[in-house]
């Protein structure tokens, strides 16, 4: 696939991915109880950390275990090995298209969940409650981030099989 080709793609399935995810996290957290909607911020922080592990793990995967694993006829490994001979594009969708989204998405979501704070909120605290809450909505996302990172780095090709078992479940082939 040319460059330009998958600058175009990815640039578009990033807008429709964000304004999607954007306005059902929108829509759900406008209606949800305060703790519901915590539990909705820390699944999309959650996800984002998953997709910067696998990101990590697939680009910095060695590709002969895996050729290694497809000769010895391990069907997962034949799933994972386009993975790896594609990390870049793997890493920008995971690391950048998701996990750029989940960062986005979690700071919207921050700042509903600290409006819902402050309308139960009798003096004005508006400014301690954004602040409080996106500094724990960044270091929740950092520091989950950096500890994912030193995992995918450890454990790279077990994730990267892993991900590819996952992919042969949801195949079609035989």
């Amino acid at each position: 696939m040319k460059v330009k080709h998958w600058i175009i793609k990815i640039f578009l399935i990033t807008l429709l991915l964000s304004a999607g995810i954007s306005l059902i996290s929108e829509v759900f957290i406008a209606d949800m109880p305060i703790g519901a909607a915590i539990g909705v911020l820390l699944v999309i922080i959650l996800v984002g950390i998953v997709f910067d592990v696998i990101g990590v793990a697939v680009s910095t995967c060695d590709e002969a275990p895996i050729i290694a694993m497809c000769a010895k006829k391990i069907k997962k490994a034949r799933y994972a090995l386009p993975l790896i001979k594609n990390a870049d594009i793997v890493a920008n969708f995971c690391n950048d298209v998701v996990g750029d989204i989940c960062g986005i998405v979690s700071g919207s979501a921050g700042a509903a969940i600290a409006a819902k704070i402050l309308l139960g909120a009798q003096d004005n605290y508006e400014m301690w409650v954004g602040i409080m809450v996106s500094a724990l909505i960044a270091a929740l996302t950092v520091g989950g981030k950096a500890f994912g990172k030193k995992i995918a780095m450890k454990k790279n090709k077990e994730i990267v099989v892993a991900l590819g078992s996952v992919l042969q479940f949801f195949s079609f082939k035989k």
